[in-house]
């Protein structure tokens, strides 16, 4: 676990399709922003055609040659709908252009209408996008941690595959053995279903987190820190049954906020724009719980309790048109309140 609170910026690879003066340059010059800023992570989304946007690992090896500090992750991967073997060697790829910066933030896709129509467009069964999803990560930790992998699964079946032909000095692999893996999964102790099925998706979850992870990241419950402790407790108890430490885990959130003068026009800019870049999600959740909107010091108010929560890593993503404002604003007037003892 981090021995500080580390902030992270999602650079929303969604807004150049949506916002008319914001192209992907521009995204690419807030790249550097961000790290001269003192922020820890970079981050960039992906979706195939649900909510289009400019493809992630490719986005971010172009991220990495104009940064030479910062992490740089996905928030998140859908890995389920990729093949591993590809995926394994373009991240690793990837690991290797940034000399070792890489996070693996990934997610078996959610529960919207738009993420099944891409698994079956693709061919895949999304009701068993879970197995996919398990399979495929036992799979990218093996060839990033050996540089090959046997594997026997209902999905996949693989006999001693790596990548070398035996003319190479070895196998390639990335600078990282391996890259750190972040499950992205968002796990209810409480909620509309009935009880056994959410005992059912809560032990899935678990996991899931547990045995693939090296970290985990939720989101989208930002009223409710007390459900984070319980989620933490219920993993702390879980990790002996699997055999895992618990306390390796950095425990990341990815929270959507909005920073003005008042909470009101904070709240307007932050509705309008999720309004824009979720547009289902927006219409079926209570947008309060993707995160705070207001003043600097509510801002910090709000980071405080997530971070005596649990929380070791935040991933930032901001929900207005002008990023750089908004990122310019919590560099200055929020991130010096959790990082004055720190250099960068």
């Amino acid at each position: 676990m981090t021995n500080h609170l580390e902030f992270g910026v999602n650079l929303n690879n969604r807004e150049p399709l949506i916002a008319p003066d914001y192209d992907l340059q521009m995204l690419l010059d807030l790249s550097e922003v961000v790290e001269s800023s003192g922020f820890d992570s970079v981050w960039v989304g992906d979706s195939l055609f649900s909510k289009p946007r400019y493809e992630p690992i490719a986005l971010l090896s172009a991220i990495s040659q104009r940064t030479s500090r910062v992490k740089l992750g996905t928030a998140c991967m859908v890995s389920s709908t990729r093949n591993p073997l590809y995926l394994a060697l373009e991240w690793a790829t990837l690991d290797q252009i940034s000399g070792g910066r890489t996070i693996f933030g990934t997610g078996m896709g959610n529960p919207e209408e738009g993420v099944r129509r891409e698994f079956e467009a693709l061919g895949l069964d999304y009701v068993r996008r879970g197995s996919l999803f398990e399979e495929g990560l036992a799979v990218l930790r093996e060839l990033w941690t050996t540089g090959a992998v046997t594997y026997k699964g209902r999905y996949f079946d693989y006999d001693d595959v790596g990548f070398s032909s035996g003319t190479e000095m070895g196998p390639l692999m990335p600078a990282q053995r391996p890259p750190p893996i972040w499950v992205v999964s968002n796990p209810r102790l409480k909620g509309d279903a009935p009880d056994d099925v959410i005992q059912r998706r809560l032990t899935a979850a678990t996991r899931r987190i547990l045995r693939y992870g090296d970290g985990w990241m939720t989101c989208c419950r930002a009223q409710h820190p007390e459900e984070l402790v319980d989620q933490l407790d219920w993993l702390r108890r879980s990790a002996d049954e699997y055999e895992a430490d618990f306390d390796r885990l950095v425990i990341s959130y990815q929270v959507t906020m909005n920073i003005a003068d008042s909470e009101e026009e904070a709240r307007t800019a932050f509705d309008d724009y999720i309004s824009k870049y979720y547009p289902e999600l927006s219409r079926a959740m209570d947008l309060s719980n993707w995160g705070p909107v207001g003043t600097p010091e509510q801002i910090a108010e709000w980071i405080s309790a997530f971070a005596e929560a649990g929380v070791d890593h935040f991933i930032c993503r901001f929900g207005a048109i002008d990023q750089f404002d908004q990122v310019g604003r919590f560099a200055s007037e929020v991130l010096p309140r959790f990082t004055r003892e720190r250099v960068v």
